[in-house]
């Protein structure tokens, strides 16, 4: 297995796409996304090692987001590769177009409810439709959590990994640095992948991420392979960690109640994140929807209408925290 680093100008770093060549197939998990640039990358680093996209024979994906399956169209028209996917993606990999209808009617749904300004929604959709382009969408395979693929002799595992997207899929293999995990946006080892902005069709979005880095945790892989930057050497410190940076971010978000009073998710995402450009005017108040839904749920906030406010006696817990916080159910 060879990782191959592609350009992405996003916050989150190159992206990775991982190239199985050591045997009699070819294969990838991921490819990066459509730009020219990245298709001049992958191009260069196949032929590199005496390949071309005619050579590749399966991809394998770990969600629907552009920068990881941007290419897989591109490559499958040039080689008959089967593409697979986790079926909570397969349509929009696949271009449905009725599955992308829902996908932004949800959007706008959401923009309103968490009391996104109007022109500020304006933004977001101009900067939304410039990342749209004509591309090539592939013929998809659906997988589900626990499906096996034999790879010249490397048994993947699909592990489901709900949470930043509602197929978020990682790939467990037995590598020559022991267990491993291809982990895709699920572990990042600079960033916390976005939840709830980043895949609005993700019912109780922090719950499910957060069950999925525990998962993490509990298997205790050797080493994470990420869709960004480096790998991973200890993948359950780095869960851990981002387990802990959400209860911290949580327990932001009660001050933010605590200090302003009743407010939406936008006036939130505001007092956490200051203001927001580019894509971020949708994930800021995406994750801090995602905060007071969790919170919600658990009988700390009372949702009224679109604000949020501190369940009775909040505050006052709050007002002790700093001698002994209580458990968030974390």
């Amino acid at each position: 297995m060879e990782r191959i680093s592609l350009s992405n100008s996003a916050f989150e770093g190159d992206n990775n796409a991982y190239l199985f060549a050591d045997g009699p197939e070819t294969a990838l998990i991921d490819t990066g996304d459509w730009m020219a640039t990245t298709r001049e990358q992958l191009e260069a680093a196949l032929a590199d090692r005496g390949l071309a996209f005619s050579d590749i024979d399966r991809i394998f994906l770990t969600h629907w987001h552009h920068d990881h399956c941007g290419l897989a169209g591109e490559i499958q028209a040039e080689s008959g590769a089967d593409v697979y996917v986790h079926e909570n993606d397969a349509a929009l990999v696949g271009g449905d177009e009725d599955a992308w209808d829902a996908m932004y009617d949800r959007q706008r749904g959401y923009f309103e409810e968490w009391g996104m300004p109007e022109d500020r929604q304006e933004v977001l959709l101009e900067r939304m439709a410039d990342g749209e382009t004509t591309v090539e969408t592939p013929t998809v395979t659906a997988f589900e959590d626990g499906d096996t693929f034999s790879i010249n002799g490397t048994e993947l595992t699909a592990v489901h990994t709900s949470g930043h997207a509602a197929g978020l899929s990682m790939f467990e293999a037995d590598l020559e640095g022991g267990h491993e995990v291809f982990s895709g946006d699920a572990l990042l080892p600079v960033y916390t992948p976005n939840v709830g902005g980043a895949d609005v069709r993700v019912d109780r979005p922090l719950e499910r991420y957060l069950r999925a880095l525990q998962g993490i945790v509990d298997a205790d892989y050797d080493r994470a392979w990420p869709g960004h930057r480096d790998p991973i050497d200890d993948p359950a410190d780095r869960a851990r960690h981002i387990i802990d940076h959400h209860e911290e971010r949580s327990w932001r978000v009660l001050d933010a109640l605590d200090r302003k009073g009743p407010c939406d998710a936008w006036t939130v995402s505001a007092d956490l994140f200051g203001d927001l450009e580019g894509i971020h005017i949708l994930h800021g108040p995406g994750e801090s929807y995602a905060h007071l839904e969790h919170l919600e749920r658990a009988g700390t906030v009372v949702r009224e209408g679109g604000d949020y406010r501190l369940a009775d006696g909040v505050s006052e817990r709050l007002a002790a925290a700093d001698a002994e916080r209580w458990d968030l159910e974390y």
